[in-house]
């Protein structure tokens, strides 16, 4: 590997082969030893052609490379010890059921009690895992078993109500109560800020610094609030730079990329980069309905296929949306004494239906979309170009953001390249006033509207 270590980054190396072992090998085969199936498929999909690869050349023979699960402690596998005839309990699944939630896993008896920050509820077994966030679900899971050892720091960035609060928890929980004498700390980035303010007006600041830099797991809520907000960000940079010494873990989230985000000091980002950032997506059909399915069991309830089908089909933003949705319709029943029926689910969610927030329309696909049309990229939207060639487009962008999502101008301004309120309303004025003179415009509007529409309905 160590032609590898070369081409790669320390951290990118340190995070994927250093928790690797040799186990073994013949004529045609390496057998390697890895941590786990979520850590396997992450190696096979990113590197395994090129580990072969540099095989074949120092070898001369085509080489195939197996991997083999063990147990993980350190920064090493360890093999498995002897089972016995008959063990009392299978070992955990490395991976999550991308059907549905969280396999079951044998009866813990809880080491502690519940923790004061964490809601008890939000765990990896109540988490509903599909292609759209199985990627974050099993890092998630990876985390809570070995902190500190890899993907630290972790960033679950993606929009809202799709389960990044859930995720984050399940891990603090997890680890608060499978893991001994382990100090687990869990804050939103706005109390964060709240706690920090309130230790320098009354003047104890080494009691934040204590709370925060002995933690053994920082999970830090919602870090898109820091933006603007320099001497926070500055204590945060040194609690990071504290712990990520001391080999603790962290673990943040937020509603976009890291990248994307306005007002943040660059040491500071690049140490939410440093580690493991993966996203969350909208959820497909298929795990709307093992969401729904599942919640409806929570609730002893019994609701017609159709009915669950009917709100799959047309909530299709996020989890909460979808929870909401489902909530209306269970208090309806109750409070009305009627069972809950495909005509009353119809009737009662009708608004919901046909709101235009219903919809995975994101501000990302729609700069896509309309960049493809102009065969422009991107970046170009997001420029500080104003010639007639991206200008125009930039504003056509910005007009239908504000037409088919709920973002405000000036957040519709901060994902243009950081513009002003005014700019997005100054562009919206103005293609408001040529499809006024322009009949060619509005059949474009609509074209990449329904454009955008459909391909959102894909994901």
């Amino acid at each position: 590997m160590s032609q590898l270590e070369d081409e790669l980054s320390e951290q990118e190396y340190g995070m994927w082969f250093n928790r690797m072992d040799y186990v073994r090998s013949d004529d045609a085969h390496i057998i390697v030893a890895v941590p786990s199936s979520f850590y396997r498929d992450q190696v096979k999909q990113r590197y395994l052609p090129v580990i072969e690869e540099k095989l074949f050349e120092l070898s001369g023979n085509k080489l195939t490379i197996d991997f083999e699960i063990r147990k993980f402690e350190g920064t090493k596998p360890t093999p498995d010890p002897p089972r016995k005839a008959a063990p009392d309990v299978d070992p955990p699944d490395d991976r999550l059921d991308v059907t549905g939630a969280a396999p079951d896993s044998p009866a813990r008896p809880r080491l502690r009690r519940p923790h004061e920050n964490l809601k008890p509820d939000y765990t990896f077994e109540s988490f509903v895992v599909g292609q759209n966030n199985s990627f974050a679900a099993n890092a998630a899971i990876a985390i809570s078993r070995n902190p500190g050892t890899a993907y630290n720091p972790c960033l679950v960035y993606g929009g809202v109500g799709l389960g990044k609060t859930h995720l984050i928890q399940a891990i603090g929980n997890a680890v608060h109560n499978d893991i001994g004498n382990t100090k687990v700390v869990y804050v939103t980035a706005e109390n964060f800020t709240t706690e920090f303010i309130q230790a320098i007006r009354e003047k104890n600041t080494h009691k934040f610094k204590a709370k925060y830099r002995y933690a053994d797991l920082l999970l830090i809520d919602d870090i898109h609030f820091l933006q603007k907000k320099s001497e926070t960000q500055e204590e945060l940079f040194h609690t990071f730079n504290a712990l990520y010494d001391a080999n603790k873990q962290m673990v943040f989230t937020c509603d976009r990329p890291v990248s994307e985000l306005r007002d943040l000091t660059d040491r500071l980002r690049s140490r939410f980069e440093r580690g493991l950032n993966v996203d969350l997506q909208p959820p497909s059909y298929e795990t709307r309905y093992a969401i729904l399915k599942k919640k409806i069991e929570s609730f002893n309830l019994s609701i017609p296929e159709e009915a669950v089908s009917l709100i799959c089909n047309n909530v299709t933003t996020n989890v909460r949306d979808l929870e909401a949705a489902l909530t209306k319709l269970v208090a309806y029943a109750e409070l009305v004494n009627k069972n809950i029926t495909v005509e009353i689910t119809r009737q009662q969610l009708k608004d919901v239906f046909a709101s235009p927030k219903q919809t995975n329309v994101t501000v990302d696909l729609i700069q896509r979309t309309v960049a493809d049309y102009f065969n422009l990229s991107t970046q170009e939207l997001k420029s500080k170009k104003r010639t007639r060639v991206v200008a125009f487009p930039r504003q056509l962008a910005m007009y239908i953001t504000r037409e088919v999502t709920e973002y405000s101008t000036t957040e519709i301004g901060l994902e243009f390249g950081g513009r002003d309120h005014t700019t997005v309303m100054h562009a919206c004025q103005r293609i408001e006033a040529r499809m006024r003179t322009d009949p060619t415009l509005e059949p474009t509007v609509q074209y990449l509207v329904r454009s955008i529409k459909d391909q959102s309905t894909q994901r």
